[in-house]
């Protein structure tokens, strides 16, 4: 393969191996249609009901399966749960957790690509309306317009052998009619069933039955539960560490779904109230949803780590770095519930460093993190290394000039009027700005002269820094599929299965569980 994949550690420090424990979790047999598995997802799926562990991670559905770090995350999974069967003696299966509950649309109706002269191009669905309810993506049906997209698709990605498989795989689950979950999670089965990963909904009625108990006792105890994350809060952020989740006014960790979208239910006199929406809820009535509609109720950010870890025997859990700033908030959850908390890894990062790329890097000597500077940056720094000799020898001497021979002239001009020594500075002053400004000329004259550095620099940054981001947060994976087949989700598995080795629990592999 014309590419190499580079690690990006998001490290290890803190990792308490000795969490990766049996937690004495039952699978229950009603969460069969729950699952979504092929080829050996499938097979992963039969062990994982007849009393296998998981190792899972999990995020909100994205056109396309989103960024690459959502691929990351799910690969990842799957080689930690690799190591930990090995080092458990006990079948281990890789779970990932379809956030289908989420309803921020804009976040996940686009993917970006490469394109034409080395552009980021945006595709996107159609944008919600600022009116429309906040549906569920369980819920939220992808238009028309999807053809249109796929079009576009086609146009960005060369014709190769691969790119036909690639379209069908896509267009068999990103289609006129589905929802935007559903089809996530079925593409997401396909792209890893080989890989041996089992994909979870738990927007399914029969998961949101079972986790339905676990709901309603939260909202019994809200109140204590609201002062024990707060204090939690406090006392991260009086030990240094991070509390990005708000817990405050009296807000739950309940999501109930209604006719204008779903909202966060709200403390109010003893009863809870939607927050952006005003409609009164008594506990009772609750109750009665959850008897009734499940469906209606989903967690938040900081109740469905609690939920997952009550439904499925997980060992440990795969997260990235957001995750693993406000996790540890989670703590009073865990507790209120009597659920005992997943061991929680930091999930392997990574930049696709193709061959075009690495050329740049060697011919210009430079580092991946060198191509965050900002546009224009690092071309002016790689001309004005290599500027002329006989050019940059001069400015550097009328500098030194400068430099050497001015303090003499304002001493010796104070010395006559000691009115003259800020006119003599401000000219010296204005001599340094003209030196810096013909050699700014000089070095914009040499860029435009240089077509070939500007536009090979344009493109390595656009491959790894898109947008100015980190490669993983922008780009999807369907350019990488389309290049190169297969084989690009087997390097990406190397490079996941060398990282899952700094996490195996070697005091564990002769203990049975």
């Amino acid at each position: 393969m014309t590419l190499e994949i580079r690690a990006t550690p998001l490290g290890a420090n803190g990792v308490d191996l000795s969490l990766a424990v049996d937690r004495g979790v039952a699978l229950d047999p009603s969460l069969r249609d729950a699952f979504a598995a092929q080829d050996r997802g499938a097979e992963n799926l039969d062990r994982l009901f007849s009393g296998a562990l998981c190792v899972t991670s999990g995020q909100q559905p994205g056109l396309f399966t989103g960024p690459l770090f959502t691929l990351y995350k799910a690969v990842s999974a799957v080689a930690l749960a690799r190591t930990f069967e090995v080092a458990f003696d006990r079948p281990v299966v890789p779970v990932f957790w379809v956030a289908g509950d989420d309803h921020d649309f804009a976040e996940a109706n686009h993917i970006h690509l490469i394109g034409k002269d080395s552009e980021v191009e945006r595709l996107a669905l159609r944008a919600r309306k600022a009116d429309a309810p906040t549906t569920p993506l369980s819920r939220e049906v992808i238009g028309s317009e999807i053809s249109e997209v796929i079009d576009r698709l086609t146009e960005l990605t060369p014709e190769n052998e691969f790119r036909a498989e690639v379209l069908s795989w896509l267009t068999r689950h990103y289609r006129h009619g589905a929802d935007m979950s559903s089809a996530f999670r079925n593409a997401l089965a396909e792209l890893l069933g080989p890989a041996g990963l089992v994909v979870f909904d738990p927007t399914d009625r029969e998961a949101k039955r079972v986790a339905a108990p676990l709901i309603i006792r939260v909202l019994e105890g809200a109140e204590a539960l609201d002062a024990d994350l707060r204090s939690r809060a406090d006392a991260l952020v009086a030990s240094g560490r991070p509390a990005p989740v708000t817990t405050q006014g009296g807000n739950t960790l309940v999501m109930l779904d209604g006719e204008r979208g779903r909202d966060r239910l709200v403390m109010s006199n003893g009863e809870f109230k939607t927050r952006r929406f005003d409609e009164h809820w008594t506990l009772d009535a609750l109750r009665e949803v959850a008897r009734q509609a499940p469906e209606r109720l989903s967690a938040n950010v900081l109740l469905r780590p609690a939920i997952e870890a009550a439904l499925l025997p997980t060992v440990a859990y795969v997260a990235g770095p957001g995750e693993i700033d406000y996790l540890p908030q989670t703590k009073p959850v865990f507790e209120a519930l009597g659920i005992r908390p997943q061991l929680v890894v930091p999930r392997w990062s990574g930049v696709v460093v193709e061959n075009r790329v690495r050329k740049t890097l060697d011919r210009y000597d430079l580092r991946l993190e060198d191509l965050s500077a900002g546009q224009g940056q690092l071309e002016a720094r790689i001309v004005e290394q290599n500027m002329p000799a006989a050019i940059a020898d001069a400015i550097q001497r009328l500098r030194q000039a400068v430099d050497r021979e001015f303090p003499t002239l304002i001493k010796g001009a104070s010395e006559i009027d000691p009115t003259l020594e800020k006119p003599v500075e401000s000219v010296r002053n204005q001599i340094m700005k003209g030196i810096e400004h013909m050699e700014k000329r000089v070095i914009t004259r040499l860029k435009q002269q240089n077509e070939t550095l500007v536009r090979q620099i344009a493109h390595a940054r656009s491959s790894t820094y898109p947008n100015g981001r980190p490669q993983e947060r922008v780009l999807n994976v369907l350019q990488y599929l389309v290049k190169y087949g297969p084989a690009f989700l087997q390097e990406i598995e190397r490079a996941c299965d060398q990282w899952a080795t700094n996490f195996e629990p070697a005091n564990r592999r002769s203990q049975p569980r």
